[in-house]
């Protein structure tokens, strides 16, 4: 695998307070891979994609970006935010202007680009989330799960190598969240490096393609999806229980009903599975 695109080095952070944010923290993210941070309310999900976007700074420990220390001066960090961008939880926290192209052309005004190339990355933008009609409208008037799809589209116009996303699918129903994640598939397939924080572990298991697990302000163990949330002692120690599917798909496999193997990714996916069994008449109850 090529060299990490960003990386935290036993990172630890204390906010002026005196309470620890982070503790020994490491992770790395590879171009083009689907992170799920995965941890309870308060494992330190926030702080590590405040860390990974320069928005705050180790108080030990080293953020290095294409294998490098990140230099923190007002041109690395502006460096480094064209690259790397955060979507936060709440999106009321992120939109300040009036109009929604307003909001969504902000980054690339600041980055100096002419008229027409800032016109041509909003327009493109919005198109990746459905948007486009909106363009004119108050960010006012938006529904909630509007909003945090304006707030995508004013990251995606900054064209970065890496999407930071806090919780993005609380908040959304069920439709708008299968939009999403076919949204941010689309974004991994295009060399884009996606790193979601989420306490919800079926979605972790059914979308990532590698999983960080966060207790403690610490990044207790990282892997493959399907290995790491078959790792019981490891989900347990995050407040975590196994996947639905993984533990419906063990059960099945106990009972003779399916044959031993990897387990599917989500539930709906295994009842796939128990039908083309019953179909093919492997089972016949």
């Amino acid at each position: 695998m090529n060299p990490p695109i960003l990386e935290l080095q036993t990172v630890a952070h204390v906010y002026p307070d005196g309470s620890k944010g982070l503790h020994d923290c490491s992770l790395t993210l590879h171009r083009g891979r689907r992170y799920a941070l995965l941890g309870a309310n308060g494992a330190g999900k926030t702080t590590v994609l405040q860390h990974l976007n320069g928005l705050l700074r180790p108080t030990a420990g080293q953020l290095r970006i294409d294998g490098q220390a990140f230099d923190y001066s007002r041109s690395g960090l502006t460096a480094l935010r064209s690259r790397v961008g955060l979507v936060f939880q709440n999106p009321d926290r992120q939109l300040f202007s009036a109009l929604v192209e307003e909001d969504v052309s902000f980054g690339p005004l600041n980055l100096g680009l002419g008229a027409d190339e800032v016109r041509a990355r909003v327009a493109a933008a919005l198109d990746a989330v459905g948007l486009r009609g909106h363009a004119r409208r108050a960010v006012h008037q938006l529904s909630f799960g509007q909003k945090k799809r304006v707030c995508i589209a004013g990251v995606l116009a900054m064209q970065p190598d890496v999407l930071l996303l806090d919780e993005p699918m609380a908040g959304l129903d069920a439709p708008m969240q299968t939009e999403l994640a076919a949204l941010l598939d689309q974004l991994a397939a295009r060399g884009v490096t996606v790193l979601l924080s989420t306490h919800d572990i079926d979605f972790a298991f059914r979308w990532a393609d590698d999983i960080h697990v966060m207790a403690g302000g610490r990044c207790i163990a990282s892997g493959p999806a399907q290995i790491l949330c078959a790792q019981a002692d490891v989900l347990h120690a995050a407040g975590q229980r196994p996947p639905a599917a993984l533990a419906l798909h063990a059960e099945l496999v106990d009972l003779g009903v399916l044959p031993a193997g990897p387990a599917p990714r989500s539930v709906d996916a295994l009842l796939d599975t128990l039908r083309a069994q019953k179909h093919s008449g492997v089972i016949t109850a």
